[in-house]
């Protein structure tokens, strides 16, 4: 069995509410009927009843009636969704008047059911940016305790065995903070290693890059990543945690033996935290595209619960995956 194939026998076994803002898209509603088929999770699709009644038809989907289905003009918690967004964003100037035009928004409503203990987590961006998403998710939902940043991580599926876990890596971010600084990206890798203890299934063992190894180069830009490792180790004595290590000194046994002796990362990491996005977003999209790897994300941490962003090109199986990925960090909150 592969790792996606565990993520989603986890998710069968333990099913979790999941919320699809955007449920008259049709490539959602789609997945939905195939996640609900498979049991994968229990599916919330917010949209007009009427357009989803229609596409239902159209594409002959067999199990959407098994779907809660809440039209997010007119539904019986309207008010108590509501009066939880006001009373969560008054000290922000929000009116009643604001929230209860705000609450029809199903991104918005979305969040709300997860805050409000209704959904366990959300699946969106199909149709939507990723500002719109994290928007009301940063609002309602907020960050996790601890962390005060979101980030984006990839599982890479890479067809290199000797690397990672059998070939599989996570990276981060890609996705999110374009210029971390160093609080932020110790906040990072902690996130980043809780992802992979989750989701892999692993012992992490996190290696904070740079252009530099162990002092090779002097620079303001390997500080940063010098001073972020030393924050995510107090942040998380716990975790195997290196830096700064370059890419190969981070995977390559007998690199990381020459450059960095004596460090327990050095050669054996799973997990590579990258100094920004410029660097994370570059690198996921070479090793999937030259060296073939199949990349699965992004995967949004750092979240008090669990709300994942698509690709507006995302295609029915991105969202099945990711669906059940969302189930597995409600699992573990």
């Amino acid at each position: 069995m592969n790792l996606m194939q565990e993520i989603i026998a986890r998710a069968k076994a333990n099913k979790q509410r999941i919320v699809l803002p955007e449920g008259t898209e049709e490539r959602t509603i789609k997945a939905a009927d195939q996640l609900i088929a498979d049991g994968i999770a229990d599916i919330t699709l917010i949209g007009n009843p009427a357009e989803i009644e229609s596409l239902v038809a159209k594409h002959e989907l067999k199990n959407i009636s098994k779907a809660t289905i809440i039209d997010p003009v007119n539904h019986e918690k309207k008010a108590i969704y509501a009066n939880l967004l006001f009373e969560l964003r008054k000290s922000k100037g929000m009116t009643l008047e604001q929230a209860e035009k705000l609450i029809e928004n199903p991104l918005y409503l979305g969040c709300l059911m997860i805050k409000n203990g209704d959904a366990d987590g959300e699946v969106s961006g199909a149709r939507n940016t990723t500002g719109d998403v994290l928007r009301p998710a940063l609002q309602i939902i907020k960050t996790a305790p601890g962390i005060s940043v979101v980030s984006g991580a990839f599982l890479m599926f890479t067809t290199q065995k000797e690397y990672g876990q059998n070939g599989i890596l996570v990276f981060a971010d890609c996705a999110v903070m374009p210029d971390p600084n160093a609080k932020e990206l110790a906040e990072i890798a902690v996130a980043t290693a809780h992802t992979t203890k989750v989701l892999v299934g692993i012992e992490p063992k996190v290696a904070m890059l740079s252009f530099s190894t162990k002092g090779s180069a002097e620079h303001e830009l390997v500080d940063k990543v010098v001073e972020a490792t030393k924050l995510a180790k107090e942040m998380a004595p716990e975790l195997q945690i290196d830096g700064e290590l370059q890419a190969d000194a981070a995977l390559v046994p007998s690199v990381g033996e020459s450059k960095a002796p004596g460090s327990t990362i050095a050669g054996k990491a799973n997990v590579l935290v990258f100094p920004n996005l410029e660097s994370g977003n570059i690198s996921y999209k070479l090793v999937q595209r030259l060296g073939n790897a199949d990349a699965v994300g992004p995967i949004l941490q750092g979240m008090a619960s669990p709300v994942n962003d698509l690709s507006r090109g995302c295609s029915i199986d991105d969202i099945y995956k990711m669906v059940a990925i969302t189930a597995n960090q409600a699992m573990k909150k």
